[in-house]
């Protein structure tokens, strides 16, 4: 099912145990690398970085992240490249299970769909990380209501660009269920391409509440749709792929970034700098202002 429906609501910081604020008097800053080969070979044309930090107030990762090229060259034509980031809820050990298998189920599903269609690809391995999560929570009661976010991207070579010189433009597919976002940068402008599945979203569209009303909304942590806590999942899966050009950026950010650091804000860190320069500098500002949640950025850029 790809639309999300009515009446749904998971209010992701309500269950978790980490709630209520505290102080700390020092939080140290690190990066994670999880679910990324270090032999797997990087391809030139795009330049990548995967960073996430435990924030200020939290006292775990619940968020993971991955990222993937297939080893064959002719398997690359076909599948290009992987990337996904998941937010996981559900207290200390169930937010940390839930987007692990998220982002795991991704990357194996996509790397073993056996057709030639990306968007099947990634359609059927977030049913498949769908199944696991619910499978997983029914097999530890402890963890029942533990879910996630997950919002991947396949960047797939298209055709010739409309030079005739033979320049490759890349297809951008996504599948995304959440408020994980995805964000695409090009020629100095930032857009935000991914939906909220969130109840102030839909707010928003029935011109209820502006955006700047959305941001201090007290319910604006409610989700319309998860990961593995309904049988049923909704996901945001376009038909058509999105034309991808030379020197686009591609931001994908988990709600302690965004919720933190505004759009202008990604533009100007990404515009003039390597991924990995302006992914600390966004954690470092979102860091800055609080860091409530833990913060998860992965930025691609495409040469």
């Amino acid at each position: 099912m790809l639309e999300s429906p009515v009446g749904r609501h998971y209010n992701r910081r309500s269950i978790s145990e980490y709630n209520r604020p505290y102080e700390i008097d020092l939080c140290l800053y690190f990066y994670l690398t999880h679910h990324r080969d270090p032999q797997m070979k990087v391809r030139a044309g795009i330049e990548v970085s995967s960073q996430s930090d435990i924030g200020c107030l939290r006292q775990n990762n619940e968020d993971s992240f991955g990222y993937w090229e297939p080893d064959d060259d002719g398997e690359f034509l076909r599948k290009g490249r992987l990337a996904v980031v998941a937010d996981g809820m559900g207290g200390y050990e169930g937010g940390q299970e839930a987007s692990r298998i998220a982002v795991e189920r991704m990357i194996a599903g996509y790397r073993d769909f056996g057709g030639d269609d990306p968007r099947e690809a990634l359609v059927q391995a977030l049913q498949s990380a769908h199944e696991e999560i619910r499978k997983y929570s029914f097999a530890h009661a402890e963890l029942r209501g533990m879910g996630t976010t997950c919002t991947a991207i396949a960047i797939v070579k298209g055709q010739d660009g409309p030079s005739g010189e033979g320049a490759q433009y890349g297809l951008l597919f996504y599948v995304h269920v959440g408020d994980t976002r995805l964000y695409l940068v090009r020629e100095g402008k930032i857009t935000r391409i991914t939906r909220d599945h969130s109840y102030v979203e839909r707010l928003i569209e029935a011109g209820m509440i502006t955006q700047e009303q959305a941001d201090v909304h007290p319910q604006r942590n409610i989700l319309t749709s998860a990961v593995g806590t309904n049988p049923d999942l909704f996901m945001d899966a376009p038909e058509q792929p999105v034309p991808l050009c030379p020197e686009d950026v591609l931001v994908i950010c988990s709600d302690g970034l965004w919720g933190q650091v505004r759009d202008a804000e990604i533009l100007n860190a990404v515009k003039n700098k390597s991924p990995e320069q302006a992914g600390r500098e966004l954690i470092e500002l979102a860091r800055q202002r609080g860091g409530p949640d833990n913060i998860t950025v992965q930025i691609l850029r495409l040469r």
